[in-house]
């Protein structure tokens, strides 16, 4: 990023709230990795005023927004388009300019599989748990369903809620591949080899400061997990992801997903390509960030 001036494009985040955001770490690092002339800030938005911030941002010629809590749901209805996944997903975090408005995409996910591929974890052809049926847990759903997951257990403490998203995952996606489970039901899981499943945690259980808490806490559940992902990234090393390295499984965090949401953002706005190297580079930045 050059010194603003007058040809100087603005992106931001909208959400509420937007102070604890490490997003600016990422595209202003980018801008100036990339010797692109943008700047990248944090807007906060009161309950109420979404759409008013919307058509402000347009109205501004603000080249495109990321969403946070709790808007991105909330967004869709004052969006001019939306990415087909964005809309089976039913949540949006990154909008890009178009003529007429902003179009909705969901790079959460997409990140999240850049992120899964560069730690060498596969859906395509997996068997995979999806622990918690939320906004994240049901978009986490129909990503692996969409990219062709063998068999994706959707398991939640609320069985009505896993089996009412798994139903409409399966519907919108023509498949049957989601199977609803209550999360106290883990242990019938098709067990066969140990370390068979991919294992995602989308719940915000061992969020800081309640570090010490699991959503499940039996050594014979981890036993099955070959790969566990917890999307949670502070603290760094979560119960969830000691019970799966304790137990022989590869642990990650879910610094990567928002290092690839924001690269998968960052690439729509400005028409670009995030090497390796630089999304390396800028990853190492936000682990100092949480130092």
């Amino acid at each position: 990023m050059s010194d603003i001036n007058g040809k100087t494009r603005v992106c931001g985040i909208i959400g509420n709230p937007v102070e604890h955001t490490k997003s600016p770490v990422i595209h202003n690092n980018l801008s100036k990795r990339m010797g692109i002339d943008m700047v990248y800030v944090p807007f906060h938005v009161e309950n109420g005023r979404l759409k008013d911030a919307v058509r402000g941002a347009y109205g501004l010629n603000i080249l495109g927004m990321n969403v946070t809590v709790p808007y991105k749901s909330e967004v869709i209805p004052f969006l001019a388009e939306l990415d087909p996944l964005a809309g089976k997903i039913g949540a949006v975090n990154t909008l890009v300019r178009t003529e007429g408005g902003y179009k909705g995409y969901n790079t959460d996910m997409t990140g999240l599989l850049r992120a899964m591929k560069s730690d060498g974890v596969r859906i395509e052809g997996e068997e995979v748990i999806v622990l918690g049926a939320g906004g994240v847990g049901r978009a986490v759903a129909f990503l692996c369903a969409a990219n062709n997951a063998k068999k994706v257990y959707l398991l939640n403490r609320s069985l009505e809620k896993a089996d009412c998203v798994a139903s409409e995952v399966n519907r919108a996606l023509e498949t049957d591949c989601v199977t609803a489970m209550a999360l106290p039901d883990y242990k019938k899981l098709p067990n066969g080899s140990e370390n068979r499943y991919a294992a995602i945690q989308c719940t915000s259980v061992g969020l800081f400061p309640n570090v010490n808490d699991v959503i499940i806490d039996d050594a014979d559940f981890y036993r099955c997990v070959k790969s566990g992902y917890d999307l949670i990234y502070s603290p760094w090393e979560t119960r969830f992801m000691k019970l799966v390295a304790d137990n022989g499984g590869a642990a990650f965090n879910g610094l990567k997903m928002l290092l690839y949401q924001g690269i998968d953002a960052y690439e729509l706005w400005n028409g670009c390509k995030i090497s390796d190297d630089d999304a390396a580079i800028i990853y190492a930045l936000l682990q100092k960030g949480l130092n």
